[in-house]
């Protein structure tokens, strides 16, 4: 998989400035502001002057490198999660695949909604649904298998409404947001609902995360020889569900320290933006909302898939940033052209 345009702004700049005799070369006019997606607004704002304060060495809200932790939810914000989360797309193509072989699982939820392309069955599974799939179809197999499955499938499919791979359903004004914290001595990490291992294999080429900075559900492994070579294998339990009160928990097992600043986009990410708010200091909170039914879609307290309802009752008083994709993003996917 290809890195996306933006992920390579830093190796064209050094480029430029390594031809420049000075070293320093002024970029052209339209790659000044590291937001270009984004709209001149409120929530752009408040992002510019959040970074500004804690980068300033002396200004009050300074914080130390090492202590710029920012933290992501992938679903819904930063990549698309309808008609359904893309991971239980996967899950449902690997379901069908091996139906014949599980006659059992025409009786059986959420089989059964796979086997009669029952969406809304689907979607009322949610991530704990997608993950039994997982364990049914993968477990038993090497990560590194697993890993092998996950490469090639996100290789060849598509999305079942715009036809793109899924890597094109990546939200351009993220992939500037990741790339403008990490310019200015962020670590970014991923933490989601979503499998661990099915992130991993692809989110560097695709957000410039590495693997090692990605907290995810995870279900249980061990540690096998196999003929002589060790080996790591998928076992049919649930190990970590990695949404809601599970975010802060993961947040504090693999990372270790607390973030000043989280992003999400559903009530599943209220505890995530709640725990990183809490902490002393400089802290931002922001939510993606949306409302943009003509260039992506449009839903939040009634659906199934990335509900948001509490976090849009107490943004407000949490002084928590919400996006409005309509309003707030200039374009929606990297394929999209530019609107005022």
């Amino acid at each position: 998989m290809k890195l996306l345009g933006t992920l390579a702004l830093a190796s064209t700049l050094a480029l430029f400035a390594a031809c420049s005799p000075s070293g320093v070369v002024p970029p052209p006019a339209e790659q000044t502001d590291p937001l270009p997606s984004w709209r001149d607004g409120a929530a752009k704002q408040a992002i510019v002057e959040f970074v500004a304060g804690v980068t300033d060495p002396a200004g009050p809200d300074f914080v130390a490198e090492s202590e710029r932790i920012a933290v992501f939810d992938n679903d819904g914000t930063l990549w698309s999660e309808q008609p359904m989360y893309f991971q239980l797309t996967f899950a449902t193509d690997q379901v069908k695949a091996l139906a014949p072989e599980h006659p059992e699982w025409k009786t059986q939820q959420p089989f059964k909604a796979v086997i009669e392309n029952d969406m809304a069955a689907l979607a009322a599974a949610g991530e704990h649904g997608l993950l039994e799939l997982v364990m049914a179809t993968h477990a038993g197999m090497t990560t590194q298998e697993f890993e092998t499955i996950v490469v090639d499938w996100m290789a060849s499919a598509t999305h079942p409404t715009t036809g793109r791979p899924f890597t094109d359903m990546v939200y351009q004004p993220m992939l500037e947001l990741l790339a403008y914290l990490r310019g200015n001595g962020f670590k970014t990490f991923i933490v989601s609902g979503g499998g661990i291992e099915f992130m991993r294999p692809w989110v560097e080429d695709v957000y410039g995360i590495p693997p090692e900075q990605v907290v995810g559900s995870s279900i249980k492994t061990r540690y096998e020889v196999r003929e002589g070579e060790p080996v790591i294998r998928r076992l049919p339990e649930m190990n970590f569900i990695d949404d809601k009160e599970g975010k802060p928990l993961g947040i504090n097992s693999h990372i270790g320290r607390r973030p000043i600043a989280a992003f999400g986009n559903s009530d599943g990410d209220f505890q995530m933006l709640e725990w990183t708010t809490a902490g002393d200091g400089p802290r931002l909170g922001l939510y993606v909302h949306h409302d943009d039914a003509e260039r992506e879609w449009a839903y939040d307290r009634e659906s199934a898939i990335g509900r948001l309802a509490r976090g849009l009752d107490e943004a407000d008083e949490r002084d928590w940033v919400v996006v409005s994709m309509k309003d707030d993003w200039r374009r929606i996917y990297p394929w999209q052209e530019l609107t005022d």
